[in-house]
């Protein structure tokens, strides 16, 4: 895959996209989810099953928390009853309840808007800022996780050996235009077909333009 085939991968994986279910952070943004409900749900997702992140925010704390009242009001003990069973659940909802003091004291109380000032909350990573900027602001955001780290080293369209390193490589290379949806529809494919192992090639849409396909 080179920068010449952009174009062509983008508009064939985001019919594939169009045609299944949506990462839950994506399904939240075309719902108009707040921001506040967007990053709890994306500190939430990390190393966590879609399914399983998505069943934890609308059935038990979404529920409870409506904004950073319910998160002071409610114990570190008690979110991580709300937040279990996600990965890393505990260091979540320390994380979690730490939110609105960092948010007050460092941004007035207010959701900052760029990678490097969310960058300074307790629980978020670079990954996860750029997932906030891209769908709570529809700001240009390149967010690297797993799936999208993986293909594009697959691809040959990045040669990298971190997630930081290839949302760097991408940065120089992937036209903005495209930034904002490249990780879901690549998260979506990576999810489906593109698996960490035994990868579906027989059913890639974006295999011609694969430097590993098959193989």
């Amino acid at each position: 895959m080179t920068v010449a085939d952009v174009a062509a991968v983008h508009a064939a994986l985001s019919r594939d996209f169009a045609a299944n279910p949506a990462p839950i952070i994506d399904l939240m943004g075309a719902q108009g989810e707040s921001p506040l409900r967007i990053l709890l749900a994306t500190i939430l997702s990390a190393r966590t099953k879609d399914s399983c992140t998505a069943k934890v925010v609308r059935e038990k704390l979404f529920p409870a928390v409506s904004g950073f009242d319910d998160i002071r009001r409610l114990s570190e003990s008690e979110l991580d009853a709300l937040v279990t069973p996600v990965g890393f659940h505990r260091q979540k909802a320390a994380a979690i309840k730490k939110l609105p003091d960092a948010i007050d004291s460092l941004f007035g109380g207010k959701i900052p808007e760029t990678v490097e000032e969310l960058c300074r909350l307790p629980g978020v990573g670079r990954k996860t800022a750029n997932l906030v900027v891209a769908v709570a602001f529809k700001k240009p955001a390149v967010c690297v996780d797993v799936h999208v780290h993986r293909i594009m080293n697959r691809t040959g369209f990045v040669c990298t050996k971190t997630p930081e390193e290839t949302e760097m490589a991408l940065r120089e290379t992937l036209p903005i235009r495209y930034w904002r949806s490249w990780n879901a529809i690549f998260v979506s494919h990576g999810q489906r077909v593109c698996l960490p192992r035994n990868p579906r090639c027989d059913r890639c849409s974006i295999r011609e333009f694969c430097a590993c396909a098959g193989r």
